[in-house]
């Protein structure tokens, strides 16, 4: 049932194989093997043949079924059916509808089916209509209402038979929040049976920057007169919310949750939301374990990127929120995961292709049912549009001389053999990538306390000492900070109201913008890992303000690169690239969101030719695994990550554009195709093609796992003016670009 080989036979065993019927037994890898039955082709295929508990819905289940749960209705007292008399007034009013359902507009809940009455009303209440109230309904958009009878079925336990888990796997913007609160406040009010409330209280678990976030978010859609939310800091313990009968709702961080588990695990609590739930990405972690510790059943995970490695981490999230249901991890990983990959390698052979499919198309089947996702594209017409460039900065001349020095170094020769040298190399690339004064911070510092890991900091620092006797941070000596330099000059220049988001992954690189915010008289607000979670909130509203007296707001991407809005900017800047793309359009996401007025631009930072391009790009590789997982029907691309991929992580090429000499795309770097002798009519504004035939019958070849860009226009740093005037005068340094635009929806 596990799906793994316990033995291999001979050709001889396999006739004998064929030969076989029900209760007939044979000899395999020194094991008697009874034969119980047939399985299909197409049961082997899609994996069904190895789930132990394989989830059905209703109107999946066989017609003798659905009768006999039919025939056999649950015990109704005499004093219930009917017009019988209920002594009890209070009672009586909880058999109807908490709001009118046939008011227009009113979003009713789907009734419970037969069987689940029959599994869930054991005490024969009647069913009413379970009425979302309208204080909530008037603000739910149609996908919103959608979600939120999705989420209603799940944790009811309509959609799947005995589950009663969801992930709502929206893309930042949405709005999760506003469908989770309404979920939480329709099942603390009422249910089907009776019109008696689920659950008595919620916990809500979330990162530590948006717990008091979460607070006013309930406040702002119900009231401080119709709800109260006890948020957990360091004023408000849990110990006070466990004394509490006028709180139904418990707004904890993960790493609050994990110093009082002994506390949480006494409350009773009917449903868990937990937020960017792509934390609970490994079972192993001490979050995962503390969360599946409580004894709640009705479990939702609000996540925007519900792949985002790896099919492992897929399945740990499933598993929390309904475990059991793609059985326990070794079948998983053999039934699913392993046939999935290996369809999805270069040199698969057609039969692996075939499985993979199949096993994609039963995964997405299965998953389907208690995961919901929906794009950005919803949200287009409701907010501005938007501008995403993905810009390549030329590294200046240092920092390509200390990179060739660094690649040249024996610690990065090595690299492919000594694996526990990796991360130290990978990091002071990236740190070069970011401005050379890093590098050389890093490597004094190590070097002066004598670190396991200064291999090349004491030659580094030699270098540094003949070569760069700059005391400060020179922009000059980094591309990137070049580009940014220019390009806050020109948005200051050109719309002195707007105000701009730059994100880091880290905190030195933070303070060497706080740095150039200083030298230039930018005001700025800052937020990051050492900013207290009290605080994180005022710094947002304050910024958020009309009357801010904030240009810029550096955030880090680990502290504060989820959930927060700060639609006080109209301009985002990424200024350096994570190996997990879900961070990175998390935080690119910060700015475009609901209440935005302005159009919005967001700009994204890579170093011309260096690893941040290759990292880049395993970023659209593992986009295209999660296309392939949770959006079925997109095509799949191949992930893999060879010793030849991590040693040309260790390379250095000097091109406009490592990416998009990969695309082999034929336009002018300046969104067009260029007119061949061959062609009958002029391309001058036509974009970019995938595989549009060129010459006589010649079609262009692209990297495979890179088609999305092809339908971005393409930009060179010698083209006469980008669409965008605030790059125009950062152009000497900025050698490629890719634009998309998100518009309003007509």
């Amino acid at each position: 049932m596990k799906g793994k080989d316990i033995g291999r036979g001979s050709g001889y065993k396999v006739l004998q194989l064929l030969s076989l019927s029900e209760g007939e037994t044979l000899m395999i890898g020194g094991k008697e093997v009874e034969v119980l039955g047939l399985i299909t082709k197409e049961d082997y295929a899609k994996g069904c043949c190895f789930q132990d508990c394989p989830v059905e819905t209703e109107e999946a289940l066989p017609s003798q079924v659905k009768l006999t749960s039919q025939r056999y209705k649950p015990f109704c007292p005499p004093l219930l059916a009917g017009e019988a008399k209920i002594s009890n007034k209070e009672e009586k009013r909880t058999c109807q509808p908490r709001h009118n359902p046939n008011v227009p507009g009113a979003l009713v809940m789907p009734r419970p089916s037969h069987n689940h009455q029959w599994s869930n009303n054991k005490s024969g209440l009647p069913v009413v209509d379970v009425v979302v109230d309208p204080h909530l309904t008037v603000h739910l958009r149609p996908h919103q209402r959608e979600g939120l009878v999705f989420l209603y079925e799940c944790v009811m336990g309509m959609r799947a038979d005995g589950r009663y888990g969801a992930i709502l796997a929206d893309e930042m913007g949405l709005g999760k929040t506003l469908q989770s609160v309404s979920l939480s406040w329709t099942l603390l009010k009422q249910g089907p049976y009776g019109g008696r409330a689920i659950v008595k209280r919620v916990l809500v678990v979330t990162p530590g920057s948006l717990v008091q976030n979460w607070g006013m978010e309930f406040n702002k859609w119900l009231g401080r007169e119709r709800i109260s939310v006890f948020t957990v800091d360091q004023d408000h313990r849990v110990e006070q919310f466990l004394l509490s009968r006028h709180h139904s709702v418990l707004v904890i961080s993960y790493e609050m949750l994990l110093r009082c588990l002994e506390q949480v695990q006494n409350v009773d609590f009917g449903l868990i939301i937990c937020d960017e739930g792509h934390r609970l990405k490994n079972s192993s972690v001490k979050t995962s374990s503390a969360l599946s510790s409580l004894s709640c059943t009705r479990r939702v995970i609000l996540t925007g990127t519900p792949v985002q490695n790896d099919l492992q981490e897929f399945y740990a999230i499933i598993d929390f929120v309904n475990p059991g249901v793609l059985g326990s991890t070794s079948t998983y990983r053999k039934v699913y995961e392993e046939p999935i990959l290996r369809s999805r390698q270069p040199s698969c052979t057609e039969d692996d292709r075939t499985l993979g499919e199949e096993r994609t198309a039963e995964l997405s089947r299965l998953t389907s049912m208690f995961i919901l996702r929906r794009t950005q594209e919803i949200n287009n017409r409701y907010l501005p549009p938007r501008l995403d460039w993905t810009l390549f900065c030329e590294p200046s001349s240092l920092q390509l001389q200390i990179y060739k020095r660094l690649l040249s170094h024996r610690a990065f020769r090595a690299c492919p053999q000594q694996t526990h040298t990796h991360l130290t190399c990978i990091t002071a690339l990236k740190k070069l990538c970011n401005h050379p004064a890093l590098l050389r911070a890093s490597a004094e510092e190590k070097a002066d306390r004598g670190s396991d890991e200064s291999f090349f900091e004491e030659d580094m620092v030699h270098f540094f000492s003949e070569s760069y006797t700059s005391d400060g941070m020179d922009p000059a000596d980094s591309g990137k900070l070049s580009v940014l330099r220019d390009l806050l000059q020109t948005i200051r220049r050109i719309s002195p109201s707007d105000r701009v988001v730059v994100v880091s992954n880290y905190t030195e690189t933070l303070d060497m913008l706080q740095d150039l915010c200083g030298h230039m008289n930018y005001s700025f607000s800052r937020l990051d890992g050492h900013t207290p979670t009290s605080q994180r909130q005022l710094l947002v509203d304050a910024f958020n303000s009309p009357y801010s007296k904030y240009f810029l707001f550096l955030l880090s991407s680990k502290a504060g690169g989820v959930g927060l809005n700060l639609i006080g900017a109209s301009h985002l800047v990424l200024y350096d690239i994570n190996w997990n793309p879900a961070n990175d359009l998390q935080a690119m996401a910060r700015v475009w969101r609901d209440g935005q007025k302005k159009a919005v631009h967001t700009y994204r930072l890579l170093t011309a030719g260096t690893i941040e391009e290759r990292i880049f790009m395993r970023q659209i590789a593992k986009q295209g695994l999660s296309d392939t997982v949770v959006d079925l029907g997109k095509a799949s691309d191949h992930i893999s990550f060879t010793t030849s991929d991590l040693q040309d992580l260790f390379s250095l090429k000097e091109t406009p554009s490592l990416t998009h000499d990969l695309l082999n795309c034929n336009c002018n770097r300046d969104g067009s195709l260029s007119v061949t002798a061959d062609e009958e009519e002029p391309v001058s504004s036509r974009p970019c093609q995938l595989g549009r035939q060129v010459g006589r019958g010649t079609t262009t070849n692209k990297h495979p796992s890179m088609s999305e860009l092809m339908q971005w226009r393409h930009y060179s740093g010698d083209t006469l003016t980008f669409s965008d005037p605030y790059l125009d005068h950062a152009r000497d340094h900025i050698t490629f670009a890719f634009q998309t635009t998100v518009s309003h929806t007509v």
